[in-house]
């Protein structure tokens, strides 16, 4: 399974591999999810907070968001397809670091 930095710095897959981003990750994986939304990273926060499984963490990821967006998202599953992210796959095997 890929690791929570990993996920939350995906920028896409090969097959069973996943895309890093490994400066983003370099630079920002030990930021919690507050700080993230607070530094405009919302995908790398709502991949943290998938990653963790926690509910209440998911429902302050989509109230920060809503604080900066424009165009409100009612849902937590909404957000997640403005942002293309469902959950961590299971099936990843390795990481490329681009």
């Amino acid at each position: 399974m890929i690791s929570r930095e990993n996920f939350m710095f995906t920028v896409g897959y090969q097959g069973n591999a996943a895309i890093v981003d490994s400066i983003s990750k370099g630079r920002y994986s030990k930021l919690s999810v507050e700080d993230l939304m607070n530094k405009g990273m919302f995908k790398p926060a709502l991949c943290a907070a998938l990653y963790s499984g926690d509910t209440e963490l998911l429902e302050t990821v989509l109230t920060l968001y809503n604080e900066y967006a424009t165009k409100k998202i009612p849902a937590i599953d909404e957000l997640r397809k403005v942002f293309g992210v469902s959950k961590a796959p299971s099936e990843i095997e390795k990481v490329m670091m681009i």
